[in-house]
């Protein structure tokens, strides 16, 4: 298989390969890779516009429907542009269907170093820590693609890990350090099972992550809390780190229902 999660057809279509079939099932994708592509394609728009000074500072992902393991097609435009604050709109369709729509606001860079503060503490770095499988417990190539490196024992609903992957985003072409992290993000729901998904489906419907530092490296940390309310609904959220510390949080809402027989 090739090393990468997309092949690029032209300018705004990509076909996904093995490696971006997703957890729930191997026929669709997994948002986390399709996450990183939708940045990808935002980093394209922009690169064709002059610079603005501005950093990506926080995303949003409503999925739509079904992801079909198929070709897709990413087109962004500018919805409120500014100066200092801008608003941009990635849509993807697969066939003829919009299946995910993504918002990113972009705000003025400036220097705060100043009053920065209030961060959570640092995790200990990946080196030396064992790595393990996510393919015990999830089927898809994402899961089988990416090196997972615990912090402590994981616990029912509640897992602190490292995350890297060896595989490009698209076949040929360089990526945003951006793009790679997004890519990895949402994995987040699959690291800190609170029920068995062979009993228990809770597939998130959207992926929100806040920055507050742009990431850096190949490492995505990820200290993860799931719940389960009594209606239906979970909600997974992470505090987002690099090696240097950390970046954000992300918040998954879940939808929470037995599998068929169950």
């Amino acid at each position: 298989m090739t090393a990468s999660y997309f092949e690029r057809i032209d300018r705004h279509r990509y076909k996904p390969t093995p490696h971006a079939s997703g957890a729930w099932d191997p026929d669709e994708q997994h948002v986390s890779p399709l996450a990183g592509l939708v940045v990808h394609a935002i980093d394209q728009y922009r690169a064709e516009r002059p610079p603005s000074g501005l950093l990506l500072s926080r995303i949003s992902f409503d999925i739509l429907g079904r992801l079909a393991l198929d070709e897709c097609e990413v087109r962004v435009e500018s919805i409120r542009p500014g100066r200092t604050i801008e608003l941009l709109e990635a849509v993807v369709h697969i066939g003829d269907r919009p299946v995910v729509r993504a918002r990113a606001w972009l705000l003025t860079e400036a220097d705060t170093g100043a009053v920065a503060g209030g961060a959570d503490a640092r995790l200990p770095p990946p080196d030396g820590l064992p790595g393990r499988s996510l393919t015990s417990v999830w089927p898809g190539g994402h899961c089988a693609s990416v090196d997972i490196r615990p912090v402590g024992t994981p616990e029912p609903g509640r897992a602190t890990a490292w995350l890297a992957t060896d595989l490009d985003l698209v076949a040929g072409e360089p990526s945003s350090p951006l793009a790679s992290y997004v890519a990895l993000v949402d994995t987040a729901n699959g690291i800190a099972v609170r029920r068995p998904p062979a009993e228990w489906m809770f597939p998130n419907v959207d992926l929100t992550i806040h920055l507050h530092r742009q990431p850096e490296g190949r490492w995505v940390g990820l200290d993860t809390t799931v719940v389960f309310g009594p209606t239906g609904q979970g909600l997974t959220s992470s505090v987002l780190h690099d090696v240097h510390g950390p970046v954000g949080q992300a918040q998954q809402i879940l939808t929470v229902r037995p599998l068929p027989g169950r």
